[in-house]
């Protein structure tokens, strides 16, 4: 038996391609028929790499009796969230206001054939249990509410329609921008740091990467004003060890899992998300520079091996998530019995790898351990009565020889969709772990992912959001223009392309036109062409992953200022001003915009250099060699071509000539190095 979703290429769809539910993806059949025969649909919205969308899978999905209800009484629509978004978006909003919390995966709503939904849930098990009503129950429930109270459902659906459309960010274009609320959200986010564990709030734990970047962001401009907040740089890197040390790192094969259960980073929800380790991977690398410690660099080259080892696609494009469970279970994939411990590891290995990893410890994990770091390396040698180097390389003997049996074992799954906003992240990711690191693999892994979205996803100057199963899907959102224009930018500090620099300016040029609120500022999450839904989205707050409106303001600040286009930069101030009571509201949660809104008061220093490009070489090594979050560089080749005029105006006057700027004042041309290092610490 096989319903619709057989013809999807989503890899999450089609995993329910086999269920007895008749299950539509989301489009014009499936509602055409809700409208026509008067029945409700039923929406379930989840992704690959979900634990509990699995389970609610099996335990009713796949359930005949179950699905002889769901098919009888409903239009029954399956949707990724990963390719939707937009309808993600939506309906999490709409479970948020019907019921006064936050939602999730999977999420269950049941709508109206217009749409509007007036019942929602998430994960609903088999039979009754911790408070929930068993699925089947709910089902009938439904059905016959839908049929009896079709008065209170349509008042319910007016009332719920007015309210999707007021929560959007609150501003005043004419309100003057000041300093506040940075302040504000660097104390928000000690009051919710963890001073014991690192991180912030307590379980289940995530790593709120944008937080940490503002921390650090703040940090740096506290030291270039003469005041430097050592606590606000003391949160961000003591969470980036914590998280490290961890179990949500993969300590045998490198990047992080998607969040902790406990408060102490010890046990993972073992899924690895592209996103995530987009973000740490630059942090990492970012942490490196500013600190020197070699810990930080060792994670960060561990992540982005493990990212271009793991999850690049032919082409050069990268796979989304793998998923948490394997054939034994969630985690059986990353976890460890003692005898196959002892059975991996020679003696000298594991007299170092069982203190390191806990493996003297009792197992963490159904009787099983997952590894983690539990006594520093440089006690365990002292311990030993060995140098600390010489127990550094019997740990990596111990790391390489559990990766090896590891990859022996049946591996979790893995959803080969190509994002093309989460691909913008691992170009930024990779750029800039590049740029610190001199990774010229990872530089080359990023321009290697924009020439496959230039190649799959790209026409016409408008992108698709999604390519999977050989093709290009689903119009474009905010994110995927504003994430791969900054993934951009970064990717032309390091190594410049003629061709990315047009790119990035067909990408601006699309946010203006298609994504821009030219009357409270600010940007929709849908394009102006997009399919019409019941609302249309616009956030201003980070999630899992930065506000594309933050996104999208700091990076047409940054093009802004390359080639001197002020629509650029009016339409990023703009978008701070719209959300400004937004931020003012709740600061930290706009830590993307706060970025913004940094740069606009204090606006970054331009860096460009033209030469030759092995002249420009060590010029452009210096310039990449600090953590400078507000400085933007570009070593553009004289023999580069189609530059705007703020560019091609520029031309070296022997074998390399700088230029530094901040904001609209430049120090005057130089070609002597010693001038040029101190422009850059002015």
């Amino acid at each position: 038996m096989s319903n619709r979703l057989r013809h999807e290429p989503s890899p999450y769809l089609q995993q329910h391609a086999d269920n007895p539910v008749d299950w539509y993806p989301w489009g014009e059949e499936a509602l055409t028929r809700a409208r026509q025969e008067d029945r409700p649909i039923l929406l379930s919205i989840g992704y690959s790499a979900c634990h509990w969308c699995h389970v609610m899978a099996h335990e009713s999905f796949e359930d005949p009796a179950t699905a002889e209800v769901m098919n009888r009484e409903f239009v029954n629509i399956k949707v990724d969230r990963e390719e939707r978004p937009d309808l993600d978006r939506i309906y999490q909003l709409a479970f948020q206001v019907l019921n006064q919390r936050g939602g999730g995966w999977p999420l269950t709503v049941f709508l109206t054939p217009d749409q509007t939904p007036f019942f929602a849930g998430t994960y609903f098990p088999p039979t009754e249990r911790h408070g929930l009503p068993a699925f089947t129950d709910l089902l009938e429930r439904i059905a016959g509410i839908y049929r009896e109270r079709q008065g209170d459902i349509h008042a319910q659906n007016a009332e719920l329609r007015q309210v999707l459309e007021s929560v959007r960010p609150q501003g005043d274009p004419a309100a003057a921008l000041t300093a506040a609320p940075l302040d504000a959200a660097r104390h928000q986010l000690e009051a919710e740091y963890d001073g014991r564990h690192g991180g912030f709030g307590d379980a289940p734990k995530f790593p709120h990467p944008t937080h940490i970047e503002r921390l650090l962001r703040h940090y740096v401009h506290t030291r270039e004003t003469g005041r430097a907040d050592e606590r606000a740089r003391e949160m961000a890197l003591g969470t980036l060890r914590a998280m490290a040390d961890g179990g949500l790192f993969d300590q045998v094969g490198g990047g992080f899992f998607r969040y902790s259960v406990d408060a102490h980073w010890t046990i993972p929800h073992f899924e690895k998300m592209l996103y995530d380790n987009a973000a740490l991977l630059g942090l990492y690398a970012d942490a490196h520079v500013l600190t020197g410690e070699p810990e930080f660099r060792r994670v960060a080259e561990a992540t982005g091996e493990w990212v271009l080892t793991e999850m690049r696609a032919p082409g050069g494009g990268f796979y989304a998530s793998l998923d948490a469970d394997s054939p034994g279970g969630e985690g059986a994939f990353y976890t460890w019995t003692p005898a196959e411990v002892e059975a991996v590891l020679g003696e000298a290995e594991r007299a170092v790898a069982a203190p390191v990893w806990g493996l003297e410890s009792a197992p963490n994990f159904e009787g099983r351990w997952h590894l983690r770091m539990t006594r520093p390396l440089a006690d365990v040698a002292r311990d030993l009565g060995i140098d600390e180097a010489e127990a550094r390389e019997r740990l990596e003997r111990a790391r390489t020889a559990l990766a090896e049996a590891r990859s022996r074992r049946p591996h979790p799954g893995r959803d080969d969709k190509v994002l093309t906003a989460w691909n913008g992240l691992m170009v930024r990711g990779l750029a800039v772990a590049g740029a610190r690191l001199g990774r010229a693999d990872f530089v080359d892994a990023a321009a290697g992912a924009v020439d496959f979205l230039r190649d799959h996803v790209l026409q016409e100057g408008r992108l698709a959001a999604v390519f999977a199963g050989g093709e290009a899907r689903e119009s474009g959102y905010l994110d995927d223009y504003a994430y791969l224009l900054e993934g951009i930018l970064n990717l032309l500090a390091v190594r410049w392309r003629d061709a990315d620099l047009t790119l990035a300016r067909q990408l601006a040029e699309a946010l203006l036109e298609h994504f821009r609120d030219t009357l409270d500022g600010g940007f929709f999450f849908t394009a102006d062409d997009h399919e019409a839904l019941i609302t249309r989205p616009k956030t201003s707050m980070d999630e899992s992953t930065p506000a594309g409106a933050g996104v999208a303001a700091r990076s047409l600040l940054r093009l802004g200022h390359l080639v001197a286009e002020p629509r650029y930069l009016e339409a990023a101030e703009e978008a701070v001003k719209g959300a400004g009571r937004s931020i003012e509201e709740l600061p930290h949660g706009h830590c993307s915009l706060l970025d913004a809104l940094e740069e606009i008061l204090y606006p970054p220093q331009l860096v460009i250099l033209r030469g030759a490009t092995p002249a420009m070489a060590p010029w452009h090594r210096r310039a990449l060699a600090d953590y400078a979050p507000r400085r933007q560089t570009a070593a553009i080749p004289e023999h580069a071509a189609d530059l705007p005029e703020a560019l091609a105006a520029r031309h070296a006057r022997g074998p390399v000539t700088a230029w530094v700027c901040r904001g609209h004042e430049c120090h005057a041309a130089t070609d002597d190095f010693g001038t040029f290092e101190q422009a850059l610490a002015d």
